[in-house]
């Protein structure tokens, strides 16, 4: 059986983890709005027409916020077509997915769905075809408490308080040939700057995202972080980051997509650090990872011109959920850079939520790994040194076997380790050292492996992958050194408690 070794000590701090690492994205695309988040005629919905089987796996996820709506789609939207009377609201061609929006569901009504979600709001400004003065509108009227045009007009509309929406994204993805009025660096960077005045001066308490590159594999990354960010470093909190992975070569280099968003990470850090030296601004821009998630990116069948038609709907398998695994794990050892994610998406569209028009809720198997990041990943993120084998990949160079995250809660006395085993053909046998805790046993094992790597769960059959338990008495501990047993292509989740901070 292979070896690896690993020490995880109380003072080595990464950093505190932010609750909006664990966020995610719904866009006006498929069907993640329309018989997804909303559906008035679904048997759960409320009077405003949310489904409240999707809010209840929402909530179970504490997904702490959420991006709207867009993505592609914002950058032909017009944000006012989807305020006012319902009835009244134009029905678009959205060039963007080549569906017909009918704007029945808009800001107000994202607004109303998030408080019912008991999630925040980042909101997506239109930089392709709208103008800094639309962005400004926005603001104004989800933010200013009343007695001018916009915000008035929210009162009118009847949203009497304001919506307080405090984080917002300058566009999405300006640098791709496939975005509505795609932009150079340059011109991006000046109608972003101009927005973000404007944006601030109507709401100075609001944090700003900026684009960054749409995909480490443009020919421009990382050229366009470096120039949008000399224009805009002073004007905004956050440089955006996006990747989608998929199985392209072997399952070796799939489930080894960790050291592409790592190497992603890093360098996009190291934007921001010479971005930082040149301008010599005191300020500190962090990064927002708000579109990341596996993404078979097959050619869609003909639904030119249709409302909300199935799209990008995923069947997650197994293997899929030990890749996220992994990904989730880089997220939390990258938490010192890497303040907010969004997994894109939430529902229906590549996401770990599916429904049924009029029917029922699946969780997929990529739903677990999500679960037990957000729930037991929270508090401080703990360096994880390790020794451990390593296997050389096509897409990814070296790689280790074993890709480890850890994270420390100390007022609920635990400490969490999350390990994803790459390995196709052995167990490995862990041994690690917790000594620096005092006395510390494990509370439970998490596991999610199996014989069959293609196995999906589905309306027929929902739990066909879900985690199963270890039992703990399997692992020895000799004075805070543990011995672990990690299955061959596994995902882990080991909970231990340890003395609580008094």
């Amino acid at each position: 059986m292979k070896q690896a070794r690993c020490l995880i000590d109380k003072n080595y701090i990464i950093d505190d983890i932010n609750d909006e690492l664990f966020g995610s994205f719904i866009e006006h695309l498929g069907r993640a709005v329309y018989t997804g988040i909303y559906e008035p005629k679904h048997p759960t919905s409320d009077s405003k027409g949310f489904r409240h089987d999707v809010i209840k796996l929402v909530k179970e996820l504490d997904v702490p916020i959420v991006r709207y709506p867009g993505g592609n789609f914002v950058s032909g939207y017009n944000w006012t077509d989807g305020i006012g009377p319902a009835k009244s609201r134009p029905k678009r061609l959205d060039l963007a997915w080549h569906t017909i929006e009918n704007n029945s569901f808009g800001i107000d009504e994202f607004a109303d769905w998030a408080r019912a979600a008991g999630t925040e709001i980042m909101a997506a400004v239109n930089l392709g075809t709208g103008t800094p003065q639309d962005a400004g509108y926005m603001v104004e009227y989800c933010n200013h408490p009343d007695g001018t045009y916009w915000s008035d007009l929210r009162v009118q509309n009847g949203h009497t308080e304001p919506h307080n929406i405090k984080t917002w994204c300058l566009g999405n993805e300006m640098d791709g040939h496939w975005q509505i009025c795609q932009l150079s660096a340059e011109d991006y960077a000046k109608k972003a700057r101009e927005a973000a005045k404007i944006m601030k001066w109507v709401d100075p308490s609001i944090k700003l995202v900026a684009c960054g590159s749409s995909s480490s594999r443009m020919p421009s990354f990382p050229d366009w972080d470096r120039i949008v960010l000399e224009y805009l470093y002073d004007h905004v909190d956050y440089l955006s980051l996006h990747s989608y992975y998929e199985e392209e070569s072997t399952t070796e280099d799939f489930l080894a997509s960790f050291i592409n968003m790592d190497y992603l990470i890093r360098t996009v850090g190291g934007v921001i650090d010479f971005t930082k030296a040149k301008t010599g601004s005191k300020k500190n821009v962090k990064l927002s990872f708000d579109e990341w998630n596996i993404w078979y990116q097959k050619k869609q069948s003909d639904h030119d011109w249709q409302s909300a038609p199935v799209m990008f709907e995923e069947s997650y398998s197994l293997l899929d959920s030990l890749v996220m695994g992994g990904l989730l794990c880089t997220l939390l050892n990258n938490c010192d850079r890497v303040k907010m994610a969004s997994l894109a998406q939430l529902v229906n569209v590549i996401a770990p939520i599916t429904t049924k028009p009029g029917g029922g809720i699946l969780k997929q198997s990529t739903y677990y790994p999500f679960l037990q990041v957000s729930k037991y990943g929270r508090g401080k993120a703990l360096k994880v040194l390790s020794r451990t084998p390593v296997i050389e990949t096509k897409q990814w160079g070296e790689a280790p076997l074993l890709q480890m995250a850890a994270t420390m809660n100390e007022e609920a006395g635990s400490v969490t380790l999350f390990v994803l085993n790459t390995d196709i053909n052995d167990s490995i046998n862990l041994s690690l050292d917790m000594r620096s805790f005092g006395k510390t046993e494990i509370i439970e094992h998490l596991i999610m492996n199996g014989d069959n790597l293609e196995a999906t769960n589905t309306f027929e059959n929902p739990e066909a992958v879900v985690p199963g338990y270890v039992p703990v008495n399997t692992h020895s501990n000799d004075g805070g050194v543990f011995n672990l047993n990690l299955q061959k292509l596994s995902w882990n989740t080991i909970r231990f408690s340890i003395p609580k901070a008094e």
